[in-house]
C-alpha cells in the first residue's frame, strides 16, 4: 500500500499502549497496524511551510518556512520560552492567536522521560504533550491561568530539575533511577516562593503511559530525510514522535514536519 503527502507530527491517542496516527496530506496512516512490518519512507524532495504552505528550500523551526519563522505566532520564542510571553500585558505576535493558546490554563508538571523533567503546557495538550516526549509518566504540578506565568515557575524550577529530554535514553527505554512522583511534587512546591505556591494544583493523579514497541535498541542511530531520502526497514515500535527500525535506527518525524513522502507499507 502507497500513501503520499506532507507529513506533520503523529497523532497520538492515549491507550493501552499509545496509538499512533502519521497525517499525510488528507490522509492519516494508522502506524501500530504496521509495526512488526517493512516499512519505506521515500522523500521526494518537497518541503511545504506548515504554516502559509509556501515550498521552501529549507525548513525551520520544525516546520517553517523562513518568513513565517519570523512572522507567524505560532512560531515565536514563547513556544519555546513561555517566560518570555507578553500576551497578559497585550502583546503578541497574533492577539487572537494568543488569546486561544497563551491566555488560557497552562499547566507545569514533571514527567519521567529517561529522567526526571519540568516542563508546560496548555491545558488542551494534556496527555500529548507527554507523549510526544515519551513520558513513561507524568504528574501536575501547578495550574496557572495564562503561559507567562507557567514559565516563570519552570524557569524557577530549571535550577533544581532538568528541562530537556534526553532522547538516547528515552528511546533506549533507560529511566535513570524510580521517582516517587508525589513526593517529588511536594519537593518542587516547597522550592518555589510563597507567590508561586498559589498555583499549586491539587490532583497528585499519576499518568502512566506504554508505548507500542517489540523491543527497544541497545543503541541508536539517528535518520535525517536530508541525508537519507529513502528510509526503510522493519518498523520495531514508536515512542514519543520517533519511528524505531529493528536495526536500532530511528527517526524523528516531527523534525520533518512538511516534507512529502510516498510511504510504502505492507498490507
Amino acid at each position: 500500500m502507497l500513501v503520499s503527502g506532507n507529513i506533520i507530527k503523529m497523532r497520538a491517542e492515549l491507550a493501552d499502549p499509545v496509538q499512533y496516527f502519521l497525517p499525510l496530506g488528507e490522509n492519516e496512516l494508522p502506524m501500530n497496524d504496521h509495526i512488526g512490518k517493512n516499512i519505506q519512507l521515500s522523500f521526494t524532495g518537497q518541503i511545504n511551510c506548515i504554516s502559509c504552505g509556501k515550498r521552501t528550500k529549507t525548513s525551520f523551526g520544525q516546520g517553517f518556512c523562513y518568513n513565517c519563522l519570523q512572522t507567524a505566532p505560532e512560531a515565536s520564542e514563547t513556544v519555546m520560552r513561555p517566560e518570555l510571553s507578553k500576551a497578559h500585558l497585550g502583546i503578541a505576535r497574533d492577539m487572537d492567536w494568543a488569546r486561544e493558546h497563551d491566555l488560557i490554563d497552562h499547566y507545569v508538571y514533571l514527567a519521567v522521560s529517561g529522567e526526571l523533567k519540568v516542563g508546560v503546557t496548555r491545558h488542551h495538550q494534556v496527555p500529548t504533550r507527554w507523549i510526544d516526549q515519551g513520558a513513561s509518566q507524568a504528574i501536575i504540578l501547578a495550574r496557572t491561568p495564562n503561559r507567562h506565568i507557567s514559565g516563570v515557575i519552570e524557569v524557577y524550577l530549571k535550577n533544581f530539575f532538568s528541562d530537556k529530554t534526553n532522547w538516547r535514553s528515552m528511546l533506549q527505554n533507560k529511566d535513570v533511577m524510580e521517582y516517587n512522583l508525589p513526593e517529588e511534587k511536594v519537593n518542587a512546591y516547597q522550592l518555589l516562593p510563597a507567590e508561586l505556591q498559589q498555583y499549586l494544583y491539587p490532583d497528585d493523579k499519576i499518568w502512566k503511559i506504554n508505548y507500542p514497541v517489540l523491543s527497544y535498541p541497545e543503541k541508536n542511530m539517528s535518520l535525517t530525510f536530508d541525508k537519507d531520502p529513502v528510509i526503510s526497514g522493519m518498523l520495531n515500535g514508536i515512542k514519543g514522535q520517533y519511528l524505531i527500525f529493528s536495526d536500532g535506527r530511528v527517526l524523528n518525524i516531527r523534525k520533518h514536519n512538511g516534507y512529502f513522502l510516498n510511504v510504502t507499507v505492507e498490507d
